[in-house]
């Protein structure tokens, strides 16, 4: 009803704009005379010149008088202006009742006022034009205006009757006149009122209406159902000790300091209790470039660290961490935070509602900003991103960041996963391997042209012996696979012969474009291999550890005085640069299990000792030293020693090591017969 009203207002000032004020009013009076007296002063000037000229002095006399007296009224009237006027309580509820918009009356009132200053600023037009049209019809326009105010709000009731009242008690012939002007005026006067004391009348702009805060929307349904089982989670439940940099939460060790010590930098194995093996039950983990994964007995899926293009899977969104800047150093040592985002540095599950119901994992893989995830039935998830030279290069074609769990529907009876820093390599149960990700440096096995890069995004097979390919595993920037006979393949970036084939090592964006047999590995059956940034290592079936590729950070761990000088390669400034042939590694005996980080490594031997070396300046080595470490060294602290160690996973800066929990009784874990490690470097 009242969302009408706004036009009544707007309607009055448009019929009548020459009747504004009692001057204007006055002017039309003043006018009348001569009109209406025009024919008997003509009939009287045939009688004498005489009378005429007496006659037209009364009169003048007489319209100055009467003149007087309708200045007299107009003043009263003007006076009475301020006075509520039946027909300014007609208009009022329109204001004070309004529930229209603010923005509504706002217009109607900007009419009004822009009509009234075009009335003022054409006032001697107007004056003279308001005369002849009073002279010939005067009440017109007065009743015009009142049928207008009556058709434009007929649902409102009371505002009628109020109109019909009005005009009821206007009186009729001359005070009709001022009447009329006076209602105008009233009207006109009002809108300004209202336009000046608009903060207290006009109520605020409505509210956008509420509405229910719509629940998230689930996942959409999974295309698929559970499918045969061909894979096999891993059941050994495991302690798991974390070390080096932890600025971005990537050890998992939470916001708050343990020990009364920051979790930030640490410099040797500490046990996780945010990963306890009585309460969590990890069986699986998975380093990333800044971030982790981890399975556990109970099918449950845990991501931590850095969170930046969805790499963990869920929302770690988080409004805290602010803190005084002019707070005593004292109060800054005694504060128990860390200011690390408690979400991104806490291991936490990923909701299952993101997965196929009672789908169980039995293998995650990390890269540098993405995860993913296997199934018992072969089948794979993903989120996150793959990145290259350039910026985000996209998740998929179609997808640029995953925030959470995706279904890859092209990739069916996957059995093993293996994870490079922006590349992923899928093996099924026929030996056929499959890759997708960033292929700048080959590493995909297939040619990638930079005008259809994002056709590297969709998983393809590549040239590798059909039905017999049983292990895979990458390097930052290299792949890795092996056939059933202990063949080893390799593909991908070669400048520092990380690939173990010699050809191009040296060159700057040496690749080996498809792949191809490692022919310096053929003397040794492999059982396990990993490869790092620029350089890779392996370990046999009887033990030996193996290494080769870049050097000059001790990434093989041997002094290079004690290298075969036919298998060093040297730079410009004849200071050796690559080991070109994998190298036996002495100080390490019965290595069972190798891990690379992108400058360091790991080495497990048969009795659960891990030994490390390399790149240190972040503790990621675990010896305690921010010194390059030369050779392989025993990682020995109370928290390691005297357990069995089984697992360790290295990512960009921080390093994890897995041990036999006392509780269940040990019972190995394997994926398909091997190790189910899925480290930074995902090894076989």
């Amino acid at each position: 009803m009242p969302p009408k009203a706004a036009p009544k207002k707007a309607a009055a000032p448009k019929a009548s704009p020459p009747k504004k004020t009692g001057a204007a009013a006055a002017t039309k009076k003043t006018a009348e005379p001569p009109k209406k007296t025009a024919k008997p002063a003509a009939k009287k000037a045939a009688a004498t010149n005489g009378a005429t000229a007496a006659s037209k002095k009364r009169k003048l006399a007489e319209e100055e008088q009467e003149e007087e007296e309708e200045d007299e009224e107009s003043v009263d009237e003007s006076a009475d202006d301020s006075k509520p006027t039946k027909a300014k309580k007609a208009a009022e509820p329109t204001t004070k009742k309004t529930k229209t918009t603010a923005a509504a009356a706002k217009k109607a009132k900007a009419a009004e006022t822009a009509t009234d200053d075009e009335s003022k600023a054409k006032k001697p037009a107007a004056k003279k034009a308001a005369a002849k049209k009073e002279d010939k019809k005067p009440a017109a326009p007065v009743k015009k205006a009142t049928a207008t105010k009556a058709k434009a709000a007929p649902a409102n009731k009371k505002r009628k009757v109020s109109d019909e009242e009005t005009e009821d008690e206007k009186p009729k012939g001359k005070k009709a006149k001022t009447a009329e002007s006076t209602e105008v005026d009233s009207q006109a006067t009002e809108s300004a009122k209202s336009s000046d004391d608009e903060p207290e009348v006009v109520k605020p702009a409505k509210p956008a209406k509420k509405t229910a805060t719509a629940a998230p929307k689930p996942p959409p349904a999974h295309p698929h159902k559970i499918g045969p089982k061909i894979n096999s989670a891993p059941t050994q439940i495991l302690d798991i000790y974390v070390f080096g940099e932890g600025s971005s939460g990537e050890l998992g060790l939470g916001s708050k300091k343990l020990d009364g010590k920051k979790v930030i930098d640490v410099k040797r194995p500490r046990l996780n209790p945010n990963l306890s093996a009585k309460d969590v039950g990890v069986v699986q983990v998975a380093c990333g470039g800044m971030h982790a994964a981890a399975l556990t007995k109970d099918n449950k899926i845990l991501t931590w660290g850095v969170n930046d293009q969805g790499a963990l899977g869920r929302d770690t969104n988080w409004d805290g961490g602010l803190r005084d800047a002019d707070a005593e150093e004292e109060e800054d040592e005694d504060d128990d935070d860390t200011g690390i985002n408690p979400r991104e540095s806490t291991p936490t599950a990923i909701g299952a509602e993101h997965f196929a119901p009672n789908a169980k994992f039995t293998q995650v893989v990390a890269s540098d900003s993405a995860t993913f995830a296997l199934t018992e039935d072969g089948r794979v998830y993903g989120w996150g991103t793959f990145r290259s030279s350039d910026g985000i290069l996209g998740f998929t074609d179609k997808i640029k960041v995953q925030a959470t769990p995706l279904y890859l529907p092209l990739l069916k009876n996957i059995t093993a996963l293996a994870a490079g820093s922006n590349h992923i390599l899928a093996l099924d149960n026929k030996g056929l391997v499959q890759a997708w990700g960033c292929g700048q440096q080959n590493q995909l096995g297939r040619r990638i042209i930079e005008r259809n890069k994002l056709s590297s995004l969709t998983p393809q097979s590549m040239g590798l012996p059909k039905n017999r390919i049983n292990r895979i595993a990458c390097g930052s920037y290299h792949s890795f696979a092996m056939d059933k006979d202990g063949v080893v393949f390799a593909w991908g970036l070669n400048n520092f012969a990380e690939t173990g084939i010699d050809m191009g090592a040296g060159e700057d964006d040496a690749v080996i474009l498809r792949p191809t047999i490692v022919e310096s590995l053929k003397d040794y059956k492999i059982k396990h291999i990993a490869g790092g940034e620029h350089h890779s290592l392996a370990c046999t079936e009887n033990g030996k550890l193996l290494t080769w590729g870049r050097l000059d950070g001790h990434q093989v761990g041997i002094p290079v005085d004690e290298l075969d000088a036919d298998s060093v390669i040297k730079d410009e400034s004849q200071n050796p640069r690559i080991l070109s042939k994998p190298t036996v590694v002495d100080d390490v005996a019965n290595c069972v299990f190798v891990a690379a980080g992108v400058d360091n490594n790991f080495a497990v031997d048969s009795k659960g000792v891990a030994h490390s070396w390399g790149f240190s300046a972040n503790y990621q080595t675990g010896q305690g030293t921010t010194e390059d470490v030369e050779t392989p060294t025993t990682i020995d602290n109370s928290a390691v020693r005297d357990k069995k160690l089984v697992f360790a996973g290295a990512g960009g800066q921080y390093s994890v090591l897995g041990g036999v929990a006392d509780v269940p009784k040990a019972n190995g874990f394997s994926l398909n017969g091997q190790p189910a490690t899925g480290g930074f470097r995902p090894v076989f």
